[in-house]
């Protein structure tokens, strides 16, 4: 029998179907949900995180470029100057941390069209709000990319604006299979930091020892215990889908 299907959750044979909760899935056009103003904060998150996001990382990129350009700088200096790769890998990461942190209790911490896409084909989020989203989103990450080449515009124009170029040796099919490949690995993660089935019992071995009735006994059903509910499992309260919908992403 499959383990998911059934398992033991107390001494006398008690059994309860799994020991998770799967969202509901989200309408699809939600329109009582265009009259909230919780759906509205989080346009707003999205727009300003996809904004200091592009803003940070763009101007990073440009002054790296500088800093390792021969022409203005001497051949010692560019060998040895600027963030270099690495710290440009710590500044798309580590904003991305920061973001995400920010705003995943209030719109989910999506900051990318396609992860946004993602989760409306998974019916995680409705098609209004994936609009919303992917429209902030794309508005945010051009004011990002305004602000640097007005405060830069010299060193904007130099350098391309900072965008990606194909390293010599390789070709535009391969750039472009390692772009989806990329955002593929970026979606995948998102989906797997929210799966409901993270937090099941059996879904983990842990790795400090504990008795097993510590580890595996729970006493009544799924969210029978006020500490025992999933975060993505809805509550009772009035409007708690809409809730849930708003949280979907890494809220």
């Amino acid at each position: 029998m499959a383990k998911d299907e059934v398992m033991e959750t107390g001494g006398g044979g008690d059994f309860a179907a799994k020991d998770y909760t799967d969202p509901p899935p989200a309408p699809l056009i939600d329109a009582a949900e265009l009259a909230s103003w919780s759906l509205y904060r989080a346009v707003i998150a999205e727009f300003i995180a996809t904004l200091l996001f592009l803003y940070i990382t763009v101007a990073t990129v440009i002054g790296y470029k500088h800093q390792t350009d021969p022409a203005v700088n001497s051949a010692a200096d560019a060998a040895c100057g600027g963030v270099g790769v690495l710290g440009i890998a710590w500044a798309f990461g580590g904003m991305i941390f920061v973001l995400v942190y920010c705003t995943a209790g209030i719109s989910g911490g999506h900051i990318n069209p396609a992860v946004t896409f993602g989760l409306f084909l998974a019916r995680k989020v409705s098609l209004v709000r994936a609009l919303l989203y992917m429209i902030a989103q794309c508005l945010g990450a051009m004011c990002g990319v305004g602000l640097v080449k007005a405060f830069q515009s010299a060193y904007f124009v130099r350098y391309g604006g900072g965008a990606n170029t194909l390293a010599a040796g390789y070709s535009k099919g391969t750039g472009l299979a390692a772009e989806i490949i990329g955002t593929f690995v970026l979606v995948y993660t998102v989906f797997s930091a929210t799966d409901p089935k993270r937090s099941a019992r059996d879904s983990h071995v842990p790795v400090m020892a504990a008795p097993p009735d510590r580890l595996r006994r729970v006493h009544g059903p799924p969210g029978h215990h006020p500490h025992h509910r999933h975060r993505h499992q809805p509550g009772p309260e009035p409007g708690g889908r809409r809730h849930l919908q708003q949280g979907q992403g890494l809220g």
